[in-house]
């Protein structure tokens, strides 16, 4: 098995299509049809089943997809690794991060990392912290800003930035807004919910703390972006339950303590590989995160 063969295998599963992956590669599809046969042949198993649209991974390829992707990304910060030890950073910082999230300004600490480092090209994804986890664990991130969603594994490991409790947002004419007293769940069964996504870190500690208080809760408007969620709330269209920091985004939104069972905190955390696997660019980025220190961002997009 050659490393190009997992490269060309991995090509064609992002694609999912033999030409588009042989035209990303600047290889003939010829050469890469026989690459990926030579594969299977190696493997004794179909990877791929084609159709004449595209082609779509059998259970074969994608258990080794992910196999795959960890090793390319090892190989890849070995070369890096050299490179660091002759004085020179080079190479991939791929990053990912859940929007406006807490303990880190990630404009600021790029901006600050650029100027350190300007021969790292910087890869920036926007995403849910389930997915971000994932792809941190599969090797296609260096790093990723996100919500704490489990404990360190073997192949996961994470650095904590800070932890804030969950508040209620909602809109100065709305009933909740006058009350003076801490809220729990009870106090908002029934009503309208502006929430994210459920791979979203807030939704997950919020569906976390509504099922542990026995509450059952709808979320009729579904977001995927902070300022969407923001919009809708004020416009007295929901309530949305939200991280503390969120409520400098909107000063005109009124916001209240929330107390929910186990008084569980929204954990913010940088995700990375294990040691062995965690890339020259990753560590540099991390060594400047803690020389600049981890305060509190500024709001973002205010």
């Amino acid at each position: 098995m050659e490393l190009r063969h997992l490269q060309h295998f991995v090509a064609v599963a992002e694609d999912q299509h033999f030409t588009r992956a042989a035209e990303r590669l600047m290889v003939s599809q010829s050469g890469l049809s026989a690459s990926i046969r030579a594969l299977e042949r190696e493997l004794r198993a179909p990877l791929f089943v084609r159709t004449t649209r595209r082609v779509t991974l059998t259970e074969a390829g994608r258990a080794l997809l992910a196999e795959a992707e960890r090793i390319l990304a090892q190989v890849r910060s070995a070369h890096e690794a050299v490179a660091a030890v002759q004085g020179v950073l080079r190479g991939t910082l791929a990053l990912g991060t859940e929007q406006c999230i807490a303990g880190v300004h990630v404009a600021q600490l790029l901006a600050a990392f650029r100027g350190r480092h300007p021969d790292v090209e910087i890869r920036l994804r926007q995403a849910g912290s389930g997915a971000l986890a994932d792809e941190v664990t599969a090797g296609r991130l260096d790093l990723a800003f996100a919500y704490r969603t489990q404990a360190d594994t073997d192949q996961l490991r994470s650095l904590s930035l800070t932890s804030e409790p969950m508040i209620v947002l909602c809109h100065g004419g709305h009933r909740l807004a006058s009350s003076d007293a801490v809220l729990t769940p009870p106090d908002l069964a029934g009503e309208v919910f502006v929430d994210f996504q459920p791979d979203w870190g807030p939704r997950r500690i919020t569906d976390a703390a509504f099922a542990a208080s026995g509450v059952r809760r709808t979320v009729a408007l579904e977001v995927n972006d902070v300022h969407g969620l923001l919009d809708l709330v004020e416009e007295n269209l929901g309530i949305a339950v939200v991280p503390r920091h969120f409520r400098h985004k909107r000063p005109t939104l009124t916001a209240l303590p929330l107390e929910v069972t186990g008084d569980p905190k929204y954990e913010t955390v940088a995700l990375l590989p294990p040691e062995r696997a965690t890339s020259p660019a990753a560590r540099a980025l991390v060594t400047l995160l803690e020389a600049e220190g981890l305060a509190p961002p500024r709001p973002c997009g205010t």
